[in-house]
Parts: C-alpha cells; sequence; structure tokens
C-alpha cells in the first residue's frame, strides 16, 4: 500500500456532517428524525438570484473567470461591506471563492507556515482547528465557558497574545454559539490587539447580517481603524441569502494578503463559476426582504428554544443574540442514564438522545466544548417544536 502525505494524518471530515449523515441515514430507515445538527439557514433565495444565474448561463461565454472574481461582483462586495460600516476597500482589496471556508482554507495557506501559531476563542467552528491541523500550524485555544457567556475576555486575549501567534481569528457573531460581541466588549478586544502589531487578525464574520435584538454589527477595523492594514474580514452568501450550496464567499483586506489568495485561487479552482458569480451580484445588490424576514424568524426561534433550555433543570444556556445557533451546556446529564444507555460524555448524550428521540444534535467537543452540544433552530416551526418537546422529554428521563 503506497503511503499518503503525512498531513492527511493530521486531516479529519468534519464531525457536523457526520452527524447529519447518520441522521439522514436513520430517516432513510423510516424513523422519525428532526435534525438540530448542520448549520444550513433552511430557506431559499429570492426569484431574482434564479433568474440572473439563468440568465447568465444562457450567455455563458465558455471562457474561464477572474481569479479574484468579475468586476461587478467585487463592486457588489465592496458596496456590502460599505452597508455595514467597512468603507474605502477597492477592487484590490477583496478576492472571491468557493464558500468562506475555501477563503479561509485559503489565508491559512497564505500566512501561516508549518509551526507558526494561531489562536482562537473556544468554542470554536470545527474547521478552524482542522484547517490549522492540515497547514501544521500551531494552535493556542483561548477557552471561553458558558459562564463567561461564551466570551474572551482582553486578559484572557492579552495572555494569548503574549505567545506571539501570526493570527488572531475571531468570529462574530459565533458559530456554535451565537452569541456576539457587542461594541464594547470588541473595543475591548481591539485595544489588546493594538499592542501586538506583528500579529494578522482574521475576522470570520459571515453572520453578520443575523442580529437579534436591536444589536448592530461591529469589528475591529470599526472601533480600532489603525488595525486596518493587517486585518481581513471575511464573508459568505451561504447564510445571510440561503445559499451555502452556491459556494460563494469573499475577504476583504490588505493588498498583499489579497494578493496571495488570488495566486493561491489560480492554482485551486482558477475561479468561482460563472452562473454563481450572477447569482452573487444579484443576491447583494437586490432585494433584502427575505434576509430581514428570516433573521426575525431566527430570532423568534431563538426565543422558543430558550424557554425549554431555561426549563430544564441543570441545562446552561448562554442567550443568543445571532446566527442560529443555542450551544447548552449539557454537563448535568453525564454520569445519567436514559434507558439501557450509559451517558458520560457529550457524544454519548448526542448518541442517546438520537437513539431515543429521533433528534439529532452535534456533541460540542467538535468545537472544543465537551460539556456542551449544538443546536441548530433554522427547521421548519412544527419540527423545531416537536423537537423541542422531544429534548425536555429525554431530560426527563434521566435517570
Amino acid at each position: 500500500m503506497m503511503d499518503l502525505a503525512e498531513r492527511m494524518s493530521r486531516a479529519r471530515p468534519s464531525a457536523i456532517m457526520a452527524v447529519a449523515e447518520k441522521a439522514k441515514q436513520l430517516k432513510a430507515q423510516g424513523r422519525d428524525v428532526i435534525s438540530f445538527s448542520i448549520g444550513v439557514p433552511n430557506f431559499l433565495p429570492g426569484q431574482h438570484v434564479y433568474d440572473a444565474a439563468a440568465a447568465a448561463l444562457q450567455t455563458d461565454s465558455g471562457q474561464y473567470g477572474s481569479n479574484r472574481g468579475p468586476n461587478g461582483l467585487l463592486d457588489a462586495c465592496i458596496e456590502h461591506m460599505r452597508e455595514i460600516g467597512l468603507t474605502g476597500y477597492e477592487s484590490r482589496n477583496c478576492v472571491t471563492g468557493d464558500g468562506a471556508k475555501h477563503v479561509l482554507y485559503n489565508l491559512f495557506e497564505a500566512l501561516l507556515n508549518e509551526g507558526d501559531g494561531i489562536a482562537f476563542p473556544v468554542p470554536y467552528w470545527t474547521s478552524y482547528f482542522d484547517i490549522a491541523e492540515i497547514v501544521g500550524a500551531r494552535v493556542t485555544l483561548i477557552p471561553a465557558s458558558a459562564e463567561q457567556n461564551y466570551k474572551i475576555t482582553p486578559q484572557q486575549l492579552d495572555e494569548a497574545l503574549a505567545n506571539k501567534p501570526k493570527v488572531f481569528l475571531f468570529n462574530n457573531p459565533s458559530n456554535p454559539t451565537g452569541m456576539v460581541y457587542d461594541e464594547r466588549e470588541v473595543a475591548g478586544l481591539a485595544a489588546v490587539l493594538v499592542k501586538y502589531p506583528d500579529t494578522w487578525i482574521i475576522m470570520d464574520d459571515i453572520y453578520n447580517r443575523l442580529l437579534f435584538d436591536g444589536l448592530k454589527y461591529t469589528n475591529f477595523v470599526l472601533v480600532r481603524p489603525e488595525l486596518r492594514d493587517r486585518a481581513i474580514f471575511v464573508d459568505s452568501l451561504s447564510k445571510t441569502y440561503g445559499m451555502p450550496g452556491w459556494r460563494l464567499g469573499f475577504a476583504a483586506g490588505p493588498e498583499s494578503i489579497i494578493n496571495a489568495v488570488v495566486t493561491l485561487n489560480s492554482n485551486h479552482i482558477t475561479s468561482v463559476n460563472e452562473m454563481v458569480n450572477a447569482a452573487g451580484i444579484a443576491a447583494l445588490t437586490g432585494p433584502q426582504d427575505i434576509t430581514l424576514q428570516k433573521c426575525a424568524e431566527f430570532a423568534s426561534k431563538r426565543d422558543q428554544v430558550m424557554t425549554v433550555m431555561n426549563a430544564i433543570p441543570g441545562v446552561v444556556c448562554p442567550r443568543p443574540r445571532g446566527a442560529f445557533y443555542a450551544f447548552p451546556d449539557i454537563s448535568c446529564a453525564f454520569g445519567k442514564n436514559h434507558g439501557a444507555n450509559a451517558i458520560g460524555n457529550d457524544v454519548e448524550f448526542c448518541n442517546a438522545m438520537l437513539e431515543a428521540k429521533g433528534v439529532a444534535v452535534v456533541p460540542g467537543s467538535a468545537f472544543g466544548e465537551p460539556s456542551a452540544i449544538r443546536i441548530s433552530y433554522t427547521c421548519k416551526p412544527a419540527e423545531l417544536t416537536e423537537g423541542l418537546k422531544r429534548f425536555k422529554q429525554f431530560f426527563a428521563e434521566l435517570t
């Protein structure tokens, strides 16, 4: 048997997709399964998006596209950023890719030599750690438990950056917790970042239009403009516009790093396909009513989830204020049993929940926090109501 590259020993399949696939298999077997697992918004974009893609298909030239992205799409991204306060960016500061995950992978490749350090908060999105491992980076984790609302403090950040990581990666609003750092909290962290001029900053803010309770989006560049020369903003159309399968993400930042990602695109994908580009332009520049409506719906669903979480003795769930996730600490169930199933950790909890109640959730260990689970509450209202009912019943039946 021929050997694979050594880096493949560090590569892992997505834990989230593994749960989703198991739920899918059970459904195919006839089981009544409700999935709170995969992070998809579960709505479709407006008809104008499909019309734009269809028109592009009819006028397809059959040629390669731009490694950076077409001018029309770059202009749409720049206008989108301007609307959330990020001004002064030009096409030379922007690049597109096959989804935000692809953009992030390219940024890791462009910024991190093997052995270089990267720091990010825990809980984290699973791919952060997985991609860092593949490229051979040294990871510094900054823990933030449910007791501190899954948010790191300036002191914690200062301690982490004292180790001189090359990159600090920050996700706001957060996947998996749904937590949002407000302007005061962002400013506190930004004041620490100013002290470490040799650290790149990646702002993965793909949920920036999915904010609840009147919160306003902010980021490090907005509160401390002097950070602009080493900060990269990452965004995606997947969550905001119901387009996860279209695979379109983009980044904006200093010209040097953006050009590096353009070069990697030229070797990885050449370009995003022109039909997707056209759909992206339509989504960004067209009516925003669906996004606004869905954001309001997600906030209402968040309230429904929190009512149930707060009613279960021992469960601790900080109130999400963005995205579409809740991240309850369910460690009160550890050491208990559900029927014949002993629950000693988050994975056993998820397996028992799926087997007994047909509810699929993702173990928190996939996100670096084994005391919790992730709930994605984007399913249909009737499914959410029934799934939460089963969730509460599961806890009531623990012995």
